[in-house]
């Protein structure tokens, strides 16, 4: 079911980096989010597709893992993502890309997690030096790296309490990120997440 599928879909950053994601597989992504919703089917978005592990090792330092987290700088090597979708917005088709790498963010993610696999949406970019790590030509805006993988931690979902604070944390060490808050309904809701192997898990 979709609702399933959804529940499933959570934040993940850190993951088993030998299990490999084909490239085929993440053709098969883009693909879904190809045939998703575009405003006034524009169709602006393109796609940059990384499985290798020397293409991953320059993207991964150009990214920002846990705004809440200030002492964590990301997966340490041997938990850092198989594969990334970075989605570009293509300034000769549209200068303007409203909603549309959302929905195919999403759409990506969902693909994932369908398939076993799952990711996080990150949008804190050192853009200028992922542009040059890439050489990406100006013409595209970088507006999201996806990062995938096998999920090496599981996500719990806690209702938030009275204070209201709905900042994400890790149940253990408080150094592990975890998921994103989502709401449901009216209410808030928070993900946390615990290292896959952890058996102390609360449900």
């Amino acid at each position: 079911m979709l609702a399933d599928l959804v529940l499933k879909n959570r934040s993940y950053r850190r993951f088993y980096q030998k299990h490999f994601v084909e490239l085929e597989t993440l053709e098969d992504f883009v693909n879904l989010a190809r045939l998703s919703a575009s405003a006034g089917n524009v169709q602006p978005l393109k796609y940059i597709l990384s499985c290798d592990p020397q293409k991953n090792a320059l993207i991964f330092p150009h990214l920002t893992w846990a705004a809440f987290l200030k002492d964590w700088p990301g997966p340490n090597d041997g938990e850092r993502p198989s594969a990334y979708i970075i989605i570009l917005g293509d300034r000769e088709i549209s200068q303007s890309f409203g909603c549309d790498h959302g929905i195919a963010a999403q759409t990506l993610l969902l693909s994932a997690a369908e398939r076993g696999l799952g990711g996080c949406i990150i949008g804190t970019i050192q853009r200028e030096n992922l542009r040059t790590a890439l050489e990406i030509p100006p013409r595209f805006d970088i507006l999201l790296v996806l990062a995938l993988g096998k999920p090496k931690e599981r996500v719990m979902i806690e209702r938030v309490d009275a204070s209201g604070n709905t900042k994400y944390f890790s149940q253990l060490s408080r150094l592990a990120p975890f998921c994103s808050i989502w709401t449901n309904g009216s209410t808030p809701c928070m993900d946390w997440g615990l290292p896959e192997e952890s058996k102390d898990v609360q449900g």
